[in-house]
């Protein structure tokens, strides 16, 4: 009877992996198309039927696709609209959640409450009043508008912090208040140390969500000198469009830092999602 059921297990086991396999290549083939057209000679490209495997492989198309646009510039702009979103996110929406979880004061319920409500509100409904806003401070045509809103917390990020903060036993928190740390001591010596999972997964949400903006930059940058990767992408194949091996070169630079960045830290990402939601 062990045995049967363990086979049954075991077959089980086998269908779920085919299963999720499946579903990755289906995810995998765009990127894999991507990537081996980019080293595509021309005559592979246009070749009907498709070519999968490359032969000979060439990297002509990156040396002239990222000969096409100032790629070191806009990479260096993007990095820094990036980079401070990152520590603007982590910063604000650290502190923000500690207070929701770990403080006591009066309407911190309702606040969390009205919080959630700005998710459902879309971005289409304060744009407008946004760009006017950050005209009238002269941001316009600068990274301001793209960085300064990350200081101020983001409604997502607070939520998965939020909750993994209420995971971390309060007895800890205790603790250090009986060993002397006021509130303060107490978010930097205890709570964010043991937050290491959330705070990758939501600079890792930053980060990525200011790697592949479009439309912030699109609104608020108008000098070229201060493009960033995505208007650039977009700038290429309004231009070179016609060239698709070279898109495809100038799009698979972009995307391999997002890649390689998510698989160096899949295993915190994984487990600070996993670990956000313990208590409601």
């Amino acid at each position: 009877m062990n045995k049967r059921m363990s086979w049954a297990k075991m077959a089980g086991q086998a269908v779920t992996h085919a299963a999720l396999i499946a579903c990755s290549l289906v995810f995998l083939i765009p990127l894999y198309w991507l990537v081996s057209s980019s080293l595509k000679t021309d005559a592979q490209l246009h070749a009907w039927p498709p070519v999968w495997f490359p032969s000979p492989l060439t990297g002509e198309h990156y040396v002239k696709g990222l000969q096409f646009i100032p790629f070191p510039r806009m990479l260096g702009n993007t990095l820094i609209v990036a980079c401070l979103s990152v520590v603007g996110t982590v910063l604000s929406c650290s502190l923000v959640a500690y207070s929701l979880a770990n403080l006591r004061w009066k309407g911190r319920n309702l606040l969390f409450l009205v919080l959630l409500g700005t998710m459902m509100l879309p971005g289409q409904v304060t744009m407008i009043p946004l760009f006017v806003l950050f005209a009238k401070m002269g941001w316009v045509d600068t990274f301001a508008p793209l960085t300064v809103p990350h200081f101020f917390g983001g409604a997502f990020a607070i939520f998965l912090m939020r909750q993994f903060f209420l995971g971390i036993p309060r007895d800890l928190s205790e603790a250090a208040r009986i060993d002397g740390c006021g509130p303060w001591g107490v978010y930097h010596r205890i709570i964010l140390p043991l937050s290491k999972p959330v705070i990758a997964t939501v600079a890792l949400f930053s980060f990525m969500g200011a790697w592949n903006d479009y439309m912030g930059p699109l609104i608020y940058l108008s000098n070229p000198e201060n493009f960033t990767l995505s208007l650039g992408l977009a700038m290429f194949n309004s231009q070179y469009g016609s060239f698709p091996g070279q898109l495809m070169a100038v799009t698979t630079v972009m995307v391999a830092p997002i890649l390689l960045l998510f698989f160096l830290t899949q295993r915190t990402f994984i487990q600070g999602m996993s670990t956000s939601g313990i208590k409601g």
